[in-house]
C-alpha cells in the first residue's frame, strides 16, 4: 500500500477555482530541497504550473533553503521540472488551450518516499461563485448544527 505524507496544500486553491480534474506528477528536486521539503518548508500560494516547448514546470513554488545546508543552497522560487508522460503533457496542452484553464499545484506529498506534485486543472471563479460556495458551505453547517443540538 502507497504511504503518503503530505508536506503542504494549497488552502486557496478550492476556493478561488473550480478544480475539473487532478493529476498527479513527480517533480525534480535539488538535493537540498528534498532536505527541506521533509522539513516540511514549502508553501503553493500562488504557484502554477506551465509548459515549455512539450515540458512541465512548476513556478513560483517556494521551497525555503535548507536550514543545515552550505553554498550548495538552491534557489527558493526556482521553476522544476513536473514529470509526466507525454501522452499526458499533450493532453493537458489541449485542455488548457480552452478558454480559462490553468494547472494549480494541490499539495506536495511523499509517496514511498519519492516527491509528488498533485497538478489540479483549474477554472477561475468570480467573486459570485465564491460568495456561493460560502452560503452553502454556511448552510450545510447550519444543518449539522441543528441535527447535533437535536440528538442530544
Amino acid at each position: 500500500m502507497a504511504e503518503e505524507k503530505i508536506v503542504c496544500t494549497n488552502k486557496t486553491a478550492r476556493h478561488d477555482y473550480f478544480i475539473t480534474g487532478t493529476y498527479e506528477a513527480g517533480i525534480v528536486l535539488q538535493g537540498t530541497e528534498v532536505k527541506s521539503l521533509r522539513e516540511g518548508r514549502a508553501n503553493l500560494k500562488d504557484s502554477y504550473a506551465q509548459i515549455k516547448d512539450g515540458e512541465l514546470f512548476l513556478v513560483n513554488c517556494h521551497i525555503s533553503p535548507y536550514t543545515h545546508g552550505n553554498q550548495f543552497n538552491h534557489d527558493p522560487t526556482r521553476p522544476r521540472k513536473l514529470l509526466l508522460h507525454k501522452k499526458e503533457i499533450r493532453r493537458l496542452i489541449g485542455k488548457i488551450a480552452e478558454k480559462g484553464f490553468t494547472l494549480i499545484p494541490l499539495k506536495i506529498y511523499f509517496k514511498n518516499g519519492i516527491a509528488k506534485v498533485e497538478l489540479g486543472l483549474a477554472k477561475g471563479k468570480k467573486a459570485y461563485d465564491k460568495r456561493e460556495d460560502m452560503k452553502e458551505r454556511d448552510a450545510r453547517r447550519e444543518v449539522e448544527r441543528a441535527l447535533k443540538k437535536s440528538l442530544r
